[in-house]
This record gives structure tokens, C-alpha cells and sequence, in this order.
């Protein structure tokens, strides 16, 4: 399957916003080493699909909220079907289905972005200015934008180096590699703790799942990716890191908007992943039992075994009893 469909509609997008930026007077030249132009052109990429995507982020959302509230009924699953996998995976997907609620809603918004990020990897990775014209007019470029994008610089770093850029690919660029291996090394520092804390940011709002799958798959959002990026971002163009950056930023904004909106029930688990939901219950619970405790053992019961014996030689009045010291001192 052919992706040019991709490359055409981010090639379309990019170059819109550059020609708007360029006719409102933004610098095409290089102020501060930075061609002002086409950086505002990637990052208004990035406003563009967020825009389009904002619906899916609401539904996303929502999503979320309505899985919240099913988690005391899958709670009970989980412990009705406790060794049955098959069974409690039955009875989940049919308690989801019944309440509308898709556990994969929360992934989708990262999932339509996919072809975005590959759409402008693929197309900054060409700006190669050695091609030909055949080369730099696919996808709707002329030979000027082409020339234009791929001497278009970031602090003096062109957006088409990346940090493990060859010498051969920088001499073409005729870019600095030192210049280049900072900028792009800051650039990926920034992605993996921006990365990191749009997901912390939902995490805490939302709370941590009770489901141990859904909690793993928090866990590899929160760590697992942010970690990949330190190695992954060596290969990115400094232009798609600046994308991503821009994207977790909006993410970040976005997010607190929608939260404030939308906020998360009050019985959302809030707890860490090592902590469990019952620790604040039980010491209320022993409070309760020891208050009921001394309640019940003050009083004792009225009628005990021991009761009955005391009183019992009163009405009995056995004849030996009596034999033995009264009648004596009668007599005497």
C-alpha cells in the first residue's frame, strides 16, 4: 500500500503555513540562526491535526470517565472469575459492550498521529539538496521550497540533520556536527520529559487503573516510551523533534483544559502503582470493630453460668446445713 497520499497531504499543510507566514512578513531569511518560517509552519502542522483531532480527544476522554465507573464491576469480575481468564475476559468485553465503553478509546488520539509523524519524517529525511528536480518537485514542492526547506535552520542546526547524523550527510547540509549534536540532543531531552509528563499529567488526573493489564500499558506509557526516545531520537530530523515537542506541549494544554471540563469521578484511584485501594479502608474498618469492640465488652451478660450456683444454696436449704451449727447452740 502506497503511502503518498501521506506525503502529499503533510507536504500541503507544511507549505500553506510557510507561504501564510511568509506573506504575513515572518522572516524567510535567518534571524537568531533559525528560518523563523518554516519552524512556525511545523509547529502550526502540529495545531492543525490537534484541531482535527479534538473531537477524538473528547471522546477519548470520556471514555476514560465511563471506564472509572465500571471498575467496581470489574472488580467484581475479577474476584467472581478469579483463575478463570477466558471467562473473566468474556464477561468484561460484554460488560464494556452493554455500557459503551472501549478500553482502546484511550490510545486511538496517539494511534491517528502515527501517520502524521511517519508523513514528516519521510519528507523532511529527503531534503537533500544534491537531488535532482524530478526529486524535489514530488509531492507538490517546487525546486524553490525544496532549496528553501533544506537550508532552513534551528539555532544554525538544519531541521533536516538529526543527531546521528554521518559526515557525508552533514557535509551535504553544510552543517556543523558539533552545532547539530547539541541542538538535537537538547531538542530530545525535551521530547522525553515532555513525553513523560503529558502521561503523568493524565495518570494522576484519572488514576492508575485496577486492572492489571490496563495498568501495565500506563506504566509503559509513562516509562517505556519517554525511555525509547533517548535512543530512537538519534535517528529523528531535528524538524520531526521539533513536531513532537510541539505536540506534547499542546498535549499538555489541551489535557489541562479538558480536565478542568471534564473532571475525573472522586472514587478515581488516585493511588500509586505499588499501593492498593484498600490500605485507606482498613484502618477505618479496625477503628469501627474496636469502638464496637468496647461497646459490647463492658456489659456483660446477665444471666451467666456462674449466676445460677451462687444463688442456688439459698432456696435449697439442705438439713445438713442446718443441723450442724444451729441446733447445737439452741440447746446449750
Amino acid at each position: 500500500m502506497s503511502l503518498d497520499w501521506i506525503y502529499y497531504a503533510i507536504s500541503w499543510i507544511l507549505l500553506a503555513w510557510h507561504s501564510a507566514w511568509d506573506a504575513i512578513g515572518v522572516p524567510v531569511g535567518e534571524v537568531i540562526g533559525t528560518n523563523w518560517a518554516w519552524i512556525l509552519a511545523i509547529i502550526f502542522l502540529v495545531v492543525t491535526v490537534r484541531v482535527i483531532l479534538f473531537p477524538i480527544f473528547v471522546k477519548q476522554i470520556k471514555s476514560q470517565r465511563a471506564m472509572q465507573a465500571l471498575q467496581p464491576k470489574v472488580k467484581e469480575l475479577q474476584e467472581k472469575h478469579k483463575g478463570d481468564r477466558e471467562t473473566l475476559q468474556k464477561e468484561m468485553m460484554e460488560l464494556y459492550r452493554k455500557e459503551k465503553a472501549n478500553p482502546l478509546m484511550g490510545c486511538l488520539p496517539m494511534f491517528l498521529q502515527i501517520p502524521v509523524f511517519l508523513g514528516l519524517f519521510h519528507v523532511l529525511r529527503r531534503l537533500n539538496p544534491d537531488k535532482g528536480e524530478a526529486g524535489k518537485t514530488l509531492y507538490g514542492w517546487t525546486v524553490d521550497q525544496f532549496n528553501s526547506a533544506s537550508q532552513a535552520t534551528l539555532f544554525t542546526a538544519p531541521i533536516a540533520g538529526k543527531f546521528g547524523s554521518t559526515a557525508e550527510e552533514l557535509s551535504r547540509l553544510n552543517a556543523n556536527g558539533t552545532t547539530v549534536k547539541v541542538i538535537a540532543g537538547i531538542l530530545v531531552l525535551v521530547m522525553m520529559g515532555t513525553t513523560y509528563l503529558t502521561s503523568r499529567q493524565m495518570i494522576l488526573k484519572t488514576g492508575w487503573a485496577e486492572d492489571p493489564q490496563q495498568r501495565m500499558i500506563q506504566r509503559l506509557m509513562l516509562y517505556g516510551i519517554p525511555a525509547s526516545l533517548l535512543i530512537s531520537g538519534a535517528i529523528f530530523p531535528i524538524g520531526v523533534i521539533i513536531y513532537w515537542v510541539t505536540n506534547n506541549l499542546f498535549t499538555l494544554g489541551q489535557q489541562q483544559w479538558v480536565l478542568r471540563k471534564f473532571p475525573p469521578p472522586p472514587t478515581a484511584n488516585t493511588a500509586k502503582p505499588g499501593a492498593t485501594t484498600r490500605n485507606p479502608v482498613q484502618p477505618a474498618a479496625k477503628t469501627t470493630g474496636g469502638l464496637l469492640g468496647r461497646k459490647k465488652t463492658p456489659p456483660p451478660p446477665p444471666a451467666k453460668p456462674a449466676a445460677p450456683k451462687v444463688a442456688g444454696p439459698k432456696p435449697g436449704a439442705k438439713p445438713t446445713n442446718a443441723k450442724k451449727p444451729r441446733p447445737s447452740k439452741r440447746q446449750g
